[in-house]
């Protein structure tokens, strides 16, 4: 069986050799030109003039094209047609290109656009949200609500109330490979791009309509990316057709890499947001209504912010049943960077509000965090079929050993707001009468909820009640150093919400010598998608991963793909390949089931071999009699997600195939002269149902913890009063490194088949992890909450001012 084993990833030695090749590493022609963006200092206003003789002068210089230059400047928008490639004399925020330049080499055509210059008139920018809101500058005519039941009713009768805002920082994205493209102009006008993308289908389209052409023209290659996490999945447009552009005009090779600052500068990144909340609560702790407001800054453009923040609403449950609850959504414009797709797509917002909602909750009530969060679960659904109540799959992240153990399941338990516990089954408090039905506030029904039985399982592993004793008495003693402690839960939509594009493609080929050839629609950025991808078609033919071969992502090869994005890469692509393997192995099976003394449908694929009940025969042998016989090896695949139906502008339906699971508990300090903190250790147990490769998804598991976590600690996006970003550079910005990840570090797969047809029932693992650094916020409000009697309404990203401020407002 090739599925559901640790292997490793396929481009691993690679990577770790330096001899995996990227954009920027594909050898050019002698007469590449390689070009430049000349960038806006000012954030708002018009160009009255732009001096360009230095420039067009510099050594090296080939060519310098602005707006004025292009008979129609291309737009770069994946959606609302609003990112000209280009300033026609319109500036919308500090880093947009205003012309670029084509040089002999990278250096020569960044120094010549740093010697221009423009002269602008300045007109005062719209910065902040409240600007915003004072200007009534935003996307769409107003608010987006989603609702379920009756929210003012159900505060009104509450017996507790709790109301607060938070404001959530927005996120680079610091992939290690820059955005980067190179464009080949081909005989007959026809243009080959590389290009680091997620989405090299709009590559082609972009490219295909900036120059006139039809889409068939355009052939787009993706081998891999050196990371993306959304940041390219519409950033990339930008370089793609300026390099095709002028490739066009030239008939030579143009290339484009963005330096550290530009990539900085000019991208997009996480929208940040301020969430206003008001939640009610009945005597024994559980949920009857909240009403959250949610503020999103959308940056300059519209890009992919509608549905980031359709995202945010759609988790602003996350896995808490609310019986009545109104969910409003504000999509703010500013003159600051176009804000993008970024891991978790909006949903990572709307659970940190709910989460805060909880810890508040919590403190105000009385009641121990993790009692409240789980008093407040959607109800269970019950064992099915399609549901394993089987082990874990476990690793750690120090130590290069993988392990498994054999955890017995458990029934849920539950626990109540005295501290005690009893079997889950009750009814939820609703607001009048009945029983609260296990929906969504948008309508769609939990029947797959996991989180019962994964909470109380980590809970046990991580021993987390004796550590809170541990916690709370090491508080009670030190009067500098504080600790905290928070185990919180994810339950994360996979699916796109735009539905079209829950589709993928595949191209399988089968050459006479038994080995396989494979294309498909997604994009390889590191998160092993090509491993598992070949791990599928390798089960399916019975053959070693070894003799299957993807090469790059190809728009020759598979049209119309779909991002990879939405944690739906080996979901979509994976069941693509799966069918495409499939026509071949009949054509096969059929072939060969006379000598086989079967029917074809008796015929199996396994261990190199193909048999029947009474014959076997090397699978090479079975594929050269099928090319002998004139039977068809090559196939193409095609699947489309299956039960997905939503109205975004009534916010009903059901967008989300299923729903992935994770829980972590994560234990920080935090010095109270200083702010200064650290991850003492966390301990995860995810849901990624049954793992196509253990190994790969708990290294995703690790990676999108620490980055969550990173996301709410430490990368603060700070930008002047005149609207300049001032983190442009890794010497402004901090990320996490190995040393900022906990000391101790244990992630755990809880094996659950999932209860949808999925690929061999897995289970998305990209996305969802990513909100497991959650806990470490929770944590850091614990221990700051520890320095006084008040709540300490703790801000993201917690960085040392943050705590040092949050830990003043409990003193207070």
């Amino acid at each position: 069986m090739s599925v559901h084993k640790p292997l490793p990833h396929d481009a691993a030695r690679l990577h770790v050799t330096g001899a995996a090749r990227y954009v920027d590493d594909i050898p050019t022609p002698p007469d590449c030109l390689h070009l430049a963006f000349g960038l806006s200092t000012v954030a708002k206003g018009h160009v009255t003039d732009m001096d360009l003789r230095a420039t067009r002068s510099s050594a090296g210089v080939f060519a310098v094209v602005t707006g004025a230059d292009l008979a129609q400047i291309p737009d770069c928008s994946p959606s609302n047609h609003d990112e000209p490639l280009l300033s026609d004399g319109t500036i919308h925020y500090a880093g947009q290109p205003l012309f670029l330049v084509a040089a002999r080499s990278h250096l020569e055509a960044r120094r010549a656009a740093a010697l221009a210059q423009p002269i602008f008139q300045d007109e005062t920018p719209i910065l902040t949200i409240e600007e915003a809101q004072a200007a009534n500058s935003r996307f769409e005519d107003g608010p987006r609500i989603y609702s379920k039941g009756d929210v003012d009713e159900a505060l009104r009768i509450a017996t507790h109330v709790v109301e607060g805002r938070l404001d959530i920082g927005g996120q680079e994205h610091f992939y290690l490979e820059g955005q980067s493209a190179l464009a080949l102009p081909q005989e007959g006008g026809d243009m080959v791009i590389h290009s680091s993308s997620q989405h090299p289908t709009e590559i082609q389209h972009k490219v295909a309509d900036a120059l006139g052409l039809p889409m068939h023209a355009v052939r787009v290659e993706v081998r891999r990316m050196g990371g993306g996490f959304g940041g390219k999945e519409s950033q990339g447009n930008h370089l793609a057709i300026a390099c095709a552009i002028i490739a066009a005009q030239t008939g030579r090779p143009c290339k484009m890499r963005y330096d550290r600052d530009d990539d900085f500068i000019i991208t997009g990144k996480r929208h940040d947001a301020t969430i206003d909340y008001r939640a009610g609560f009945d005597a024994d702790g559980r949920l009857v209504g909240v009403d959250f407001t949610q503020h999103i800054r959308c940056g300059w453009a519209m890009d992919l912010s509608l549905p980031v923040a359709d995202r945010a609403m759609l988790h602003a449950d996350n896995a808490y049943l609310l019986p009545a609850a109104r969910i409003t959504s504000h999509r703010w414009k500013t003159n600051t960077q176009s804000a993008t797709a970024f891991r978790g797509f909006g949903g990572p917002q709307g659970m940190v509000g709910i989460e805060r909602v909880m810890d508040h909750a919590a403190h105000q009530l009385g009641i121990e965090p993790l009692a409240l969060r789980r008093l407040n679960y959607y109800r269970e659904a019950p064992l099915t079929e399609g549901r394993a109540s089987g082990g874990s799959f476990s690793g750690k992240m120090k130590g290069a050993r993988l392990e498994t153990a054999d955890l017995k399941g458990r029934g849920a338990v539950r626990v109540t707001s005295e501290g005690g516990a009893k079997r889950f089954g009750g009814a939820h408090s609703p607001v009048a009468g009945g029983q609260t039905p296990n929906t969504t506030p948008y309508g769609m029904e939990v029947e797959d909820f996991l989180l019962n039985e994964m909470t109380e399982r980590l809970a046990e592993q991580c021993d987390y009640t004796a550590r809170v004793a541990r916690v709370d008495d090491w508080n009670a003693r030190e009067p500098v150093l504080k600790r905290g402690i928070a185990l919180t839960p994810v339950k994360f939509g996979i699916s796109f919400t735009l539905t079209h594009l829950n589709q993928a493609g595949a191209l399988v080929h089968v050459y006479q010598d038994g080995s396989i050839h494979l294309n498909h629609g997604g994009t390889e950025m590191g998160q092993g998608l090509f491993q598992k991808v070949a791990q599928v078609a390798a089960h399916r033919f019975g053959v070693a991963p070894e003799r299957v071969k993807i090469t790059a992502t190809d728009t020759g090869k598979v049209p119309n793909t779909s991002a990879t994005a939405a944690s739906s890469g080996t979901d979509l692509n994976g069941m693509a390949v799966q069918a495409a393997c499939d026509k071949i192995r009949k054509r096969i099976a059929e072939g060969v089931a006379a000598e086989l003394h079967a029917e074809p449908a008796d015929i199996t694929f396994e261990d190199g071999l193909v048999r029947s009940p009474t014959a076997e025969m090397p699978f090479d042998e079975a594929v050269q009699r099928a090319y002998m016989a004139r039977i068809s090896l090559s196939a193409t695949g095609f699947y489309k997600t299956p039960k997905i139906a939503w109205d975004r502008l009534k916010g009903q339906g059901r967008p989300f195939l299923y729903f992935a699971y994770g829980a972590a508990c994560s234990e920080v300090v935090i010095d109270t002269l200083t702010g200064e903190n650290r991850i003492l250790r966390t301990d995860i147990l995810h849901d990624a149902g049954a793992s196509l490769n253990p190994a790969l998804d708990i290294g995703q598991i690790e990676g999108g913890f620490v980055q969550g976590a990173g996301w709410l600690t430490m990368e603060e996006l700070v930008w002047d009063a005149k609207g300049a970003l001032k983190t442009h550079a890794p010497s402004t910005y901090k990320i996490p490194c190995a040393s900022d990840a906990p000391d101790i570090f244990n992630v755990s797969l809880y094996d659950a088949a999932n209860r949808e047809d999925t690929i061999y029932r897995s289970k998305a693992v990209g996305e969802p992890p990513f909100m497991l650094g959650i806990s470490v916020f929770s944590a850091l409000s614990h221990a700051c909450a520890s320095a006084g009697a008040n709540f300490p309404d703790l801000q993201a990203p917690a960085t040392p001012e943050a705590i040092l401020a949050a830990v003043g407002r409990a003193r207070a």
